[in-house]
């Protein structure tokens, strides 16, 4: 009996054994699955972005035959694409300078300014005719040729147009005689 109770022993034993080997083949098989899912979708990626690139190379070799085309078409392009590079840098350094230029002529308008009003005053009472252009004008200078105008009785125009303005002659007598003809009105 002791025999047969071995065989069972060996019989349970071979069962739990088979039934492990079983399930470690079920779990093999699908990781296996697994992994062949994952290669079909590796595949499929590397396909597109073989696609992608096969796609990439045509363009830019169209491209390049394009520009070589062009190039032959357009015989020194490339000097000209250097110049033009070049002519945009001289342009950035000249609005640069003009900007540095305008920024001390402001300077030098402002310094000048502050003696100025004893010029213009002098300037005025040579005039027989005043004409400025307001945009001309600072405010404060503005404001000093109306009341000049007015103090002097001196014919005063002003203008905010530059092209509008014609040189006239006007002789005094005409004006003061122009004056008592709209008195009279």
């Amino acid at each position: 009996m002791q025999g047969d109770r071995d065989v069972e022993q060996l019989l349970r034993e071979h069962r739990v054994l088979m039934a492990a080997h079983a399930r470690a083949q079920a779990r093999c098989s699908e990781l296996l699955r697994e992994q062949g899912e994952a290669m079909r979708r590796m595949e499929a990626q590397l396909m597109r972005t073989r696609a992608a690139l096969v796609r990439s190379e045509t363009v830019l070799n169209w491209e390049r035959e394009e520009r070589a085309e062009l190039e032959r078409s357009l015989p020194g392009l490339g000097k000209r694409v250097a110049l033009a590079r070049q002519v945009d840098t001289l342009q950035e350094r000249v609005r640069d300078l003009m900007g540095e230029l305008h920024r001390r002529e402001l300077a030098e308008q402002a310094r000048h300014e502050r003696h100025a009003p004893a010029a213009l005053d002098v300037m005025l009472d040579a005039a027989d005719l005043v004409i400025c252009q307001t945009g001309c004008l600072s405010h404060g200078d503005y404001w000093r040729v109306q009341d000049h105008c007015k103090r002097t009785g001196k014919v005063c125009v002003m203008t905010d147009r530059p092209d509008g303005g014609k040189i006239v002659r006007i002789h005094r007598d005409e004006v003061l005689s122009s004056e008592a003809l709209t008195d009279r009105k």
